[in-house]
């Protein structure tokens, strides 16, 4: 079975310094409008939760459905890190799907601050994200930066590779007027960029944004009485957790007693999360049409291009530079332009995601269509063995 998205919505993404509430209020208006449906017609909100904005923030769901007027309808609100707005549309499909619902608003925005993301809370010795930066001293672009130390290692990829898939993505996100960044780049500007965390330049990194997202979902029946045909499903919401001992490094994640009991995994974290959405939505792979992944830096892109089972381990880079990845190309990755070209704001960013894939299989993407959409899997990873993987189709 599967939920019918009606209508996408976006704030632009950017440094605003506004309310969260605002850009998803904005974005959830955009998306109802898409949908052709009232805010009062709405019967269940789910909202991704940001832990950077106060207690609205970790009420997320409600703050959204007060701001755009209180109207009896059931809500939710959920925190699962970069995998939060995918959680939260993970929670609406399921109530539609169990019969509970016919028409729901997912909506995630945040409000970030300048820098990167930094544990929040004070000192909490329970908390890996607080314990790799006060005892190892890796902050984010430190283990974006081991990855792809990792991917150099292995498969003897350049900075340059990297370079390619920043060049790659802006010339998507000079495309997408959501984005934050529509410029299109060069390689020779991205390995001139300031060095972040060897070999990751300050163009490898993605920021920090603001921005909002939202989505109505609906019944196939409920659709279907709206006189909606052939509309974009969503077949499959994968959730799944790591399973130990890991196969490749998991940061930041960088130790466990399980491995006493847990078998070995048939397959790392990031794959596992995207072959339990295939299994979901019995597709593969072959059937993509494009995919959205959470490119934290531009050589996690080419990871996530392995773990998607786009290519063997160690290809990725071949297929990029073959164009196969770029717009126009066999199976682009990232056609919106990505977080290189957004950024991150956490709770709309898996939402977001699934905004360009609806768009993408509608054909109304405009200069960053992809031709003949019809299949398209959204992708990311999260803290502390949260991820997620969305599949839609036309």
């Amino acid at each position: 079975m599967s939920v019918v998205v009606l209508g996408a919505g976006m704030h632009p993404w950017g440094k605003w310094g506004r309310p969260f509430i605002e850009y998803g209020v904005a974005a959830a208006r955009d998306a109802l409008a898409d949908a052709g449906v009232a805010w009062t017609d709405v019967d269940y909100v789910a909202g991704a939760d940001t832990i950077r904005n106060g207690y609205p923030g970790f009420v997320a769901g409600a703050a959204f459905a007060r701001a755009l007027g209180w109207s009896g309808a059931r809500v939710a609100s959920c925190y699962a890190a970069c995998a939060s707005g995918a959680h939260a549309i993970d929670l609406a499909r399921t109530r539609i799907l169990a019969g509970l619902s016919e028409l729901a608003l997912v909506v995630g925005a945040d409000t970030t601050p300048k820098g990167f993301f930094s544990p929040l809370g004070g000192e909490r010795a329970d908390d890996p994200d607080w314990l790799r930066f006060r005892l190892l001293g890796a902050t984010n672009p430190a283990y974006f930066a081991l990855y792809a130390r990792r991917r150099m290692a292995l498969h003897g990829e350049s900075p340059a590779d990297f370079a390619a898939v920043k060049v790659k993505n802006a010339a998507a996100g000079a495309l997408n007027p959501m984005a934050r960044y529509r410029r299109a780049v060069t390689a020779a500007e991205v390995l001139a960029s300031p060095m972040v965390a060897d070999p990751l330049r300050l163009m490898d990194v993605c920021a920090t944004s603001d921005g909002g997202a939202a989505l109505v979902l609906a019944s196939e029946t409920y659709a279907r009485r709206l006189g909606v045909t052939r509309p974009v499903r969503i077949t499959a919401v994968s959730t799944v957790t790591p399973v130990y001992p890991n196969a490749v490094l998991e940061l930041p994640d960088f130790a466990t007693d399980s491995t006493l009991t847990a078998p070995v995994p048939e397959r790392p974290f990031r794959a596992a999360i995207a072959h339990a959405a295939y299994e979901e939505a019995g597709l593969g792979p072959a059937d993509l049409s494009l995919a959205e992944v959470y490119d934290l830096s531009t050589a996690l892109e080419l990871d996530w291009t392995e773990d998607l089972g786009l290519c063997p381990p160690g290809e990725a880079a071949g297929l990029l530079r073959a164009g196969e990845t770029a717009l126009g190309g066999r199976i682009p990755v990232n056609p919106s332009g990505g977080l290189a070209s957004f950024g991150e704001a956490v709770p709309a960013q898996a939402i977001a995601q699934v905004c360009e894939l609806t768009w993408q299989l509608r054909g109304t993407a405009g200069e960053r269509q992809v031709e003949g959409a019809r299949v398209g899997l959204a992708a990311n990873q999260g803290l502390f063995g949260h991820g997620s993987a969305v599949i839609a189709v036309k």
